[in-house]
């Protein structure tokens, strides 16, 4: 079988692995990526590349950083001119024309981390975790005009752990995506593969966070607390203030009894960490990054505020 031939859209950590993938196998030839613009990063706000620019320089893989895709038509030219088999999406950070979709020969394929048609929209993965779900997965669709809208080629399960992570469920849906993206492509180019459309069952979506959802209210069950804190971790962190700072939230853990106290009340202190007082049952805090410091132990914290 000849190589299929394919450009490769992304920005973050989540699409490497399957860029890598794509790289080395010898049934694919990645004849270019395209990838958000450099932004500016750290304290001294130096424009840095993206993580998929970082891998295409590092291996001599053309290179295009549009603005906006839509409205650059020398890019848009000289992604015709590569005449590649399909575009690959993934967590790209941009909406495509119709214009660019019918560049591939057959298919522009986005992998998405969620099972659609649940989940459409910005942040499937740490939605799926503030809402409780036990149960996510990843799935490769057409690309359409509408959000997350086309037929869907594969999907893949995933399970969520009662303490998993949102850090972590994005690496468990990066490893799998290659696997999958590669049947994908091959199952379509050799016409073994069916794109079903999306049932109209389930249809919700993952709108992306805004920083003042992530702000603790104590008046939710410990519970609820624990999937916010989980599903926004480190990106960009659940958090509360004490004496004016802010205190951000890295790990807990629900506790079903309760303690006499009023709500948001560090109850009880003890070397497993803070246990505070919520709407149902008590969360304890494990984890902490005080305002201005380190990650660090919450007992450690509590034991500075002592002193």
């Amino acid at each position: 079988m000849d190589k299929i031939s394919i450009v490769y859209f992304g920005t973050p950590d989540i699409g490497l692995p399957s860029l890598e993938h794509f790289y080395k196998s010898d049934k694919f030839e990645v004849l270019a990526v395209v990838t958000q613009p450099d932004k500016p990063s750290g304290r001294g706000h130096k424009l840095t590349p993206s993580p998929i620019k970082q891998f295409a320089l590092e291996h001599d893989i053309k290179v295009f950083q549009p603005k906006s895709i839509r409205k650059e038509p020398e890019i848009i030219n000289a992604l015709k001119e590569l005449e590649p088999d399909f575009f690959v999406t993934f967590a790209f950070g941009q909406i495509l024309s119709q214009e660019v979709l019918d560049i591939p020969k057959y298919e522009t394929i986005n992998l998405h981390v969620s099972l659609l048609p649940k989940y459409r929209g910005a942040n499937p993965i740490q939605r799926a975790i503030i809402n409780g779900d036990t149960m996510t997965g990843i799935c490769t669709m057409i690309t359409e005009l509408g959000l997350d809208c086309g037929d869907i080629c594969m999907k893949e399960p995933i399970c969520i752990t009662p303490n998993m992570n949102c850090v972590e469920l994005f690496e468990i849906c990066a490893s799998h995506s290659p696997e999958l993206l590669e049947k994908t492509l091959i199952g379509i180019k050799e016409g073994t593969l069916k794109p079903q459309k999306q049932c109209k069952d389930g249809v919700c979506f993952a709108d992306k966070l805004q920083k003042e959802e992530c702000k603790i209210d104590w008046t939710k069950p410990a519970q609820e607390i624990h999937n916010l804190v989980r599903g926004v971790y480190k990106c960009p962190g659940a958090f509360f203030t004490y004496q004016d700072k802010i205190v951000k939230v890295m790990e807990t853990e629900p506790l079903e009894e309760s303690l006499e106290g009023s709500l948001g009340e560090f109850v009880r202190f003890s070397k497993q960490g803070i246990d505070v007082k919520t709407g149902n049952g008590l969360l304890r805090l494990i984890k902490v990054k005080p305002e201005g410091k380190g990650e660090m132990l919450a007992r450690d914290w509590a034991n500075g505020l002592k002193k």
